[in-house]
């Protein structure tokens, strides 16, 4: 008679330790909107790893809104981390993240740097566009 040792769902793609049904998927699935800038980023990031188009231009301002995304089958987003949060809390109108994003494209590693600028509509976070560093 063998034991199974029940497995752990995986740790939330943007880097929580909570798996993702609780974390970014409750997000995705219209369950919650992101309280502040970073939870949007967080959940922006593991979207892009998840390749949730729907959702990445839900929370994508009107203004700068691409008609779709197209997400390169070579590219796997492997690691976020926020490096800085400026303004974004519930007394603000805009905010912004700087992140490092980490992603292996065609098995090469490599990293995207940026700070991105968010703005509430109608009361929601979303995504107005970003300055790459480095």
């Amino acid at each position: 008679m063998s034991r199974r040792t029940p497995t752990r769902p995986a740790p939330c793609p943007c880097g929580h330790p909570l798996p993702y049904e609780k974390c970014c998927g409750r997000l995705h699935r219209g369950e919650a909107a992101a309280a502040n800038p970073e939870e949007l980023m967080r959940s922006r990031y593991s979207a892009f790893a998840r390749r949730d188009e729907a959702y990445l231009l839900r929370t994508w301002h009107p203004r700068t809104r691409p008609p779709r995304v197209e997400f390169d089958p070579a590219m796997r987003w492997t690691g976020l981390a926020i490096e800085e949060t400026a303004d974004g809390t519930a007394f603000h109108a805009t905010g912004t993240v700087t992140f490092r994003a980490r992603y292996t494209d065609g098995g090469r590693p490599d990293s995207l740097h940026e700070r991105s600028r968010f703005e509430r509509v109608d009361g929601a976070w979303v995504y107005v566009d970003g300055d790459f560093i480095d």
